[in-house]
């Protein structure tokens, strides 16, 4: 089964509505859809690299909370708000059918000599 997300860019404005797959991290979906998301540790809670801001509060809600790594490494993120995430960290599951996440206008970059993260 496969849910929808939207994900609004904030440099361009750009929005983009893309089916996830249950189960999936929303970094990982943002690579197989060619959304600009770093993630420079791969998913390992290591960075704040993948770092999105749920755009409503009913969906921030429905999330799980996040674990103390998380909280540390959204510490390091650019542009922090109420409803900031970790990509990594926000796995799609039915009840999120619908979410909408912006990107925030910059991150701390992690990556070098132009490594671009590629899906696995």
């Amino acid at each position: 089964m496969k849910k929808r997300m939207s994900t609004r860019r904030n440099k361009d404005g750009e929005e983009k509505h893309i089916k996830v797959p249950i189960g999936m991290s929303m970094l990982e979906a943002a690579h197989e859809n060619d959304i600009e998301l770093e993630g420079a540790c791969e998913g390992s809670l290591a960075c704040s690299t993948c770092h999105v801001i749920v755009m409503d509060v009913e969906y921030y809600n429905k999330l799980e909370d996040p674990m103390d790594e998380e909280n540390d490494m959204l510490d390091l993120a650019f542009g922090l708000t109420e409803t900031s995430r970790l990509g990594c960290q926000v796995i799609a599951k039915p009840e999120l059918d619908g979410i909408r996440l912006a990107l925030p206008a910059a991150t701390r970059n992690f990556a070098v000599d132009g490594y671009v993260p590629k899906p696995h």
